[in-house]
This record gives C-alpha cells, structure tokens and sequence, in this order.
C-alpha cells in the first residue's frame, strides 16, 4: 500500500474515532488494527495526523475510546516484545504503537482525572491471555508498557544484532536471552564494538522517545518543594522489576561515552554521511539523566542486595546503594579504565563545539552539552571515586575549558541562564577538592577563540578573566551567581601559584566595583561580595606570596580602595548620599576602570537572546550557605567540618519564580526589613559588619611595601614596572604579617533545594529540545513556565 494511501487510511481511523460517540468494544480488532496493521507512518506523520485538539476531544467526550485506544496500543507492544518481532509487519506494528503512544500520554498527563489511569489494572489485559496465573495479568498498564519497552530494546534483529547463525534459529526465546550479552556499545562493563547499523539505531531511538515520554509524567506535577520528586515511572523501571536495568544502563551510558561526532576521525566526514547515531546518543543521554533524578539528600532509603550486577559494578568496599539501580550502578562503578573512558568521552563531546571555532564545519556541532553537564554533575555527585579520578591528573582542565567557554558565551543571553547556572555548579563541586586548585596552575596553552582579554598565563588566570567577563558584561539576571564565583575563586586561591597582570587587575577592578558605597549600601548582602575577594587576596599573600608579585603589585596601585573601606561612612547622612547617587547609576557595574585590552583574535562577542526565543523558567537556587558547607583545612591537608550539618528545609519564596533572580533578592532581606517589606540600611547595620572587615593582612603588606616601593621610585627615578615587580619578586614579608589564618573551603553540599532546581532545569532543556517531533509544546505542563525571550 503507498504511503499516501496509508496516511489516508490512518487519519480515517483518527476521525471515527473522535466521531464516535459509542464506546468502541476492545474486542473490535477491525477498528482498532487501522490505527497501527496497514500504516506505514513516520513519527512525524503521527504527530500530524493526530491533531492536539482532536485527542483532547476524545479524552473528554468518549474517555473509554482513549482508554481503549491506549490498552490496545500497550497490548501491541507486549506481543511484539514475547514474540520477538521476527516478521516486518510485527516490527511495523510496534513502531506504529509505539509513535501513537508517544503522541497521546502527553495529553494523559496533562489532566489530573486521567493521571491514575496507567496504574491501574484493566482486566485480562496484562499478558496475553493464554492461561497465565491472574496475578501475572492484574499488572498495572504502565508495567507493563516499560517491561515491554525494556524487552523490545534487547530485540535480535529488531535493535541488537542477532547471534544467531541462521534464520531457522531465529525464535531466540525473549524469556531465556541475556541481554548483557547485547549490550549496545563498547565501554564500561563491555568489551565488544557491534557493527553499527543504522536500522537498528533508528528503532532504539523511537523506543527511548517513548520511554522518555513515560517519564516526562514529572513535567505536569508544579514543583514542591516538600516532594521528594520520585517519580513512579522511573522508580518501577529502574527497580529489580526490570530485568535489563543493568545491560541498559550500560548501553545508555556507553553509547553516550563513545560517541565521535567528528566521524571515524576524518574531517569534515560528517558531510557526506548522515548520522544515525546523534539521534540516538541524544536520546540515551536524556533517558539517562532522568532516570538519574534522585534526590542524593534525602536517599538513605532500603538498600539492594548487590547480587545482580555485572563484574564493572563490584567493588566490595561500598554497600549497596539505593534501591533505584541506575543511580545504584552509577554510583559503584569504579575500575580506572572505566573512569578514563567516561571522562574521555564526555570531554571529547563538551570540546565539540569549541573546535567548531577554529575549524568550522570540520566536525558536526552536538547541541546536547546541557545534557552532558548535568550527567557530568550526576557523576561527580552520585560516585565520589568519579570525582577524586577526574581531580588526580590534569584531564580536569578538558571539562574546565568548554564549561567557561559555554559560561563566557552564554553570559548575555537571558534563555541560557540555566545553562550559566549548571556550569557554575559543577565548578563550585570540584572547586571544593585541593586538588582542583592545584590543577589550575597549569599554563594555558589553548587559543579557543573567547571574548576575553588576550592574556600569557595559566587556566586559572582564564578563569578569573573569564568569572570578571560575566560579572562586569552578563545581563541582569546573573547577579545570585556573583556569590558563587567568588566563592569557587576563594576556593582555590591558597592554591594558585602566580596569577598574570591581567587577572590581578580584574581581581582588583571587581573589588573597586563592590566597595562603592552605593553598591554596598543597596543591598542587604552585597557586602559579601567584598568578604569574598578580601578572603582571596590573603589566601594568596598568606599561602602564595613568593610567586604573586603581579597582585602584590596590583594591590600597591589600588591601595587607596583598602583605605577607602577601612573608612567607610556610616553615619546616616553619607549612607543617604550613597543612595541617591544609586537612583543615577542604575548600571550594576561600571566596566571603566578595568583596561579591557582587545579581545581574542577569532573571537565573537557574547550575543543576547534572539527576540522571541522560548525559555523555561527556574525555580530558585539555594543561597551560598545553603549550597556550601564549611570546612577548616588542618596542617595536614585534612578537612574539618565546621559546622553541623543543617536540617533539610525547602527554601522560602515562591517555588516557580520565573528566574532564580526576584526570589533571591526576598531571601536578602534581613530582619531589619521595614513594614512595607522594602529593606534600608542604617548606621548598626554597616558597623556590624565593617568591624569584621579582614583587612588586617593587607594593611600589614601596604605599611610595609609601600614606602619601599617609593623609595626605588624616588632614588631611581622610576616610572617601569618591571623593575618595581623584579623588587617584589625578591621582596618577603616572613615574620612580618599576622600569624596565617586557617585556610576555609566552602564546599558544595546536596541539598533539596539543588535537587529540586536540576529537576526543573533538566526538564526544560528536555521540553526545549524535542521539537521533531514537538513532544510536549502546547500542552500543559505545570513543573515550569514557558516564556518568549
């Protein structure tokens, strides 16, 4: 039958079925094998043919027609699954099936009336009839559409390649075959690379569409700040119930790993073939991070027995983790090669798009990087040996790179906020290890073309340009980020051995900026901001002073700005003044003062949102000490904590704020806020924290540096720097500043909060993403809202 015909066919079968006003028996397969026998239909022709309006008018107006529809469907696939789909008409039928399905739950979802429907029982309808006990058959619906999913993804000649020989021995049992032998890519726990076959990609993509779409039931619950965010699809789907938890967990995360857009290495290969694995690899990483959801703060639930996972997942020292086996197997993997393989992959898929800069169109440009990150995330947070690996070499600076690429280019386009936000998380996490710091002295060789200053230094010198880039050029909305860069540059200052000219200026310019009297006085917390870069600067004259003449330098120059703080106003005149000055200069920072120098060769600057671009909102992020807990470093390079853990509160201020922004600004508010809920600082106020400025390092450093430093001027005549640094260089300050302070760290601790905002990000970049076919657009989701930029 042409597919014209076919087209005609099933859209005849999509109209009688609105039209009818008498429920259609289940038993009436001439009716309902129109929907999926003869039809030759791609997705999107589905999505098409089956109109928005026409599915909600049959949900309304003849319900049990919906029902049935979606019964028969779930039935279809269950038979595929036990038969093996040998035939091409079986296989048709389950692709048809599985398109529908895929076009109607979202419709299912979106009405809290029908939300219960797929867990609940329909009556002989769970395993084919022949005389099984009854209980096999009272599954729920949505059992069995995922075991049967599950099944159909370990299918021989349908999305793994057969190990038969010949086709008589075809009828492999579906019961008996072990799926861990067909797992999909080579990697962690699997040894062997299949052919790669396009057929077979192809029809494991639209499987994960629809199991994805099983799971996105999330995105039409608001969020809850109480919830514990389970969510019942995947709970059931990641659990014991479901015999190929670990061959798919594998395939998902190696087919993810060993992806290379470039194309069997070549250049520029990608032009003369089409890929069928993109899609496939976009898929799997979405299937993978939702399946990864789980809230690690509140996870100390029932534990597993081990005993089904393969030899990569044993590592006897842990305990088994939670009972959902995804997170279970992440968490446990642990060989190094593993490891190297995971990072290899992701690295080489985050770097994607920066070798599109210096050679466009040689390599396909991935637009999954927001998935990869939140993976990036999930490992780090779920399996602690992941993380202590990607710190010990110095491999941790191929994810350092693309994310403060993606930061620096994202930093002023509003719909990309969440983008900034994930980036920034994941180097507070790694900022939290010593070991990062130390990673950072490496020099920076790379020119990925940015739009920041040319400067000769190391990566930690580009990410201080690339943190004072945002802070000074990104848009509004980033300003509840501005702690947490600080607080990952505070982090790591003990540890930075020699920052270049530039990035001491920056450092400098950005403590200028914060310690204006208006700025300070305008905003209950702004102060912080100066505690922050006053922390760095005597970690690194403390800790580093031998190789940091350049900020010691710097500091020289921009003396009048400490003197300027340690005499700050405070009296209720000055702090008016400070306040009309404010209603002038609406700009957060002035970017003079900071020579900007040109930018790099190759480089285009970062670009707003185009007008009517869609995004989706964000509920709020924890504040920073929330998000961080402290700890002491002990002489013997030990954390201590510091204090104890606090209980787990969800945050106040309203869950589905548009943007993180608005609801951090009511959580600044300290108690001195007025009736009218506008807040104003007073004379206390600023003497409570000006009194614990740390400014007494400094202090010590300009007394004693400044007048030697005149002095060379005057005797030599001088006006080079070179000379005043070559002095510095050799200069020490031992046995004349305070004694050394504790170094603090500030690390990353779970929290509900984070959970909640990954969830609600995660699902967003998810929704944006799937446009062909439009999955979701239009329906009713209530996890956040969709805006036009």
């Amino acid at each position: 039958m042409g597919s014209a015909d076919s087209k005609l066919n099933f859209r005849k079968a999509v109209i009688q079925l609105t039209t009818k006003t008498q429920p259609v028996e289940a038993t009436d397969d001439a009716f309902w094998d129109q929907f999926w026998a003869d039809t030759a239909t791609s997705v999107q022709d589905v999505f098409a043919l089956v109109p928005a309006a026409e599915i909600r008018a049959v949900r309304e107006e003849s319900p049990s027609n919906l029902a049935t529809l979606c019964y028969k469907a779930v039935e279809k696939l269950v038979q595929g699954a036990e038969s093996g789909c040998h035939s091409e008409k079986e296989k048709q039928i389950v692709l048809n099936c599985s398109r529908l399905l895929t076009r109607v739950l979202p419709y299912i979802f979106e009405d809290p009336d029908w939300r219960g429907f797929f867990w609940s029982t329909v009556p002989g309808a769970g395993r084919g009839e022949q005389g099984e006990d009854d209980d096999e058959n009272a599954r729920p619906l949505a059992e069995s559409l995922l075991l049967a999913i599950a099944d159909l993804l370990f299918c021989p000649e349908f999305t793994v390649q057969s190990h038969r020989r010949s086709t008589v021995d075809l009828a492999e049992d579906m019961h008996s075959l072990d799926s861990c032998e067909y797992i999909w890519e080579a990697g962690v726990g699997f040894a062997h690379s299949p052919q790669p076959n396009y057929i077979h990609d192809t029809n494991r993509t639209e499987l994960l569409k629809l199991l994805l779409t099983c799971f996105s039931e999330a995105m039409y619950l608001p969020p809850a700040p109480d919830s514990d965010g389970s969510n019942p699809w995947v709970q059931f789907f990641c659990s014991t119930e479901n015999r190929h938890a670990l061959p798919l967990f594998t395939s998902l995360l190696n087919t993810v790993c060993a992806y290379d857009p470039v194309g069997y290495g070549i250049p520029y290969n990608h032009l003369l073939f089409s890929d069928s694995r993109e899609p496939l690899v976009e898929e799997a990483a979405q299937v993978l991070i939702v399946t990864l959801d789980h809230d690690s703060a509140a996870s100390a639930g029932p534990t597993v027995d081990g005993t089904t996972t393969g030899t990569a997942m044993d590592d006897v020292d842990q305990p088994p983790g939670p009972e959902n086996l995804f997170v279970n197997y992440l968490s446990r993997i642990h060989r190094e090669e593993d490891f190297q393989f995971i990072l290899k992959g992701i690295a080489r898929l985050l770097s994607n798009p920066l070798l599109q800069t210096y050679l466009p169109n040689s390599t396909k440009k991935i637009q999954f990087h927001q998935e990869l990150l939140v993976l990036f995330w999930k490992l780090c947070d779920f399996n602690k040996k992941f993380l202590f690996f990607v710190l010990k070499s110095s491999d941790v600076l191929d994810i350092l790179v693309p994310i403060l690429y993606f930061l620096n280019d994202a930093r002023a386009d509003q719909s990309r906020v969440g983008l900034m936000h994930i980036g920034v998380f994941i180097l507070l996490l790694l900022s939290g290890e010593r070991n990062f710091g130390v990673r950072l002295n490496k020099p920076y060789s790379v020119r990925v073309p940015m739009d920041i200053p040319v400067f000769t230094g190391t990566h930690a010198d580009l990410l201080i340009v690339v943190f004072h880039k945002i802070i000074t050029s990104g848009h509004q909305r980033l300003q509840p980020l501005f702690d947490c860069l600080l607080t990952i540059v505070v982090n790591v200052s003990p540890y930075l051995k020699s920052l270049s000219m530039v990035a001491a200026n920056k450092l400098l310019h950005l403590l200028e900026a914060f310690s204006t009297t208006w700025f300070l006085f305008s905003a209950a917390q702004n102060h912080h901001l100066v505690f922050f870069l006053l922390e760095v600067f005597n970690n690194i004259i403390q800790y580093q002073f031998d190789g940091n003449s350049n900020l010691v330098y710097a500091i020289i120059r921009k003396r009048s700005v400490f003197h300027q703080l340690a005499n700050l106003p405070s009296d209720p005149p000055a702090i008016h003044k400070a306040l009309q000055r404010r209603r002038k200069a609406p700009e957060p920072l002035s970017r003079s003062g900071s020579q900007e120098g040109a930018s790099m060769e190759g480089s285009r600057p970062a670009a707003p949102a185009e007008p009517g671009t869609l995004k989706t909102s964000l509920v709020a992020t924890p504040g920073i000490d929330k998000l961080t807990e402290k700890s002491q470093v002990s002489e013997d390079g030990t954390l201590r904590s510091l204090e104890p853990a606090p209980p787990q509160s969800p945050e106040d201020g309203s869950p589905a704020d548009e943007e993180p922004s608005p609801t951090w600004r009511e959580q600044r508010r300290p108690s001195s806020a007025s009736a009218s809920g506008q807040w104003s600082p007073t004379p206390e106020w600023v003497l409570s924290w000006k009194a614990k400025l740390p400014l007494q390092t400094i202090m010590r450093l300009l007394q004693v540096l400044v007048p030697q430093v005149e002095k060379i001027c005057i005797d030599k005549g001088l006006t080079d720097e070179s000379e005043i640094l070559r002095f510095l260089q050799h200069g020490t300050l031992v046995g004349l500043l305070p004694v050394p302070h504790p170094i603090l760290i500030r690390k990353y601790q779970a929290n509900s909060g984070t959970a909640m905002w990954f969830r609600t990000y995660m699902w967003g970049v998810i929704y944006l993403r799937n446009v062909d076919p439009p999955v979701w657009y239009d329906t009713d989701v209530k996890l956040f809202e969709i805006q036009r930029v």
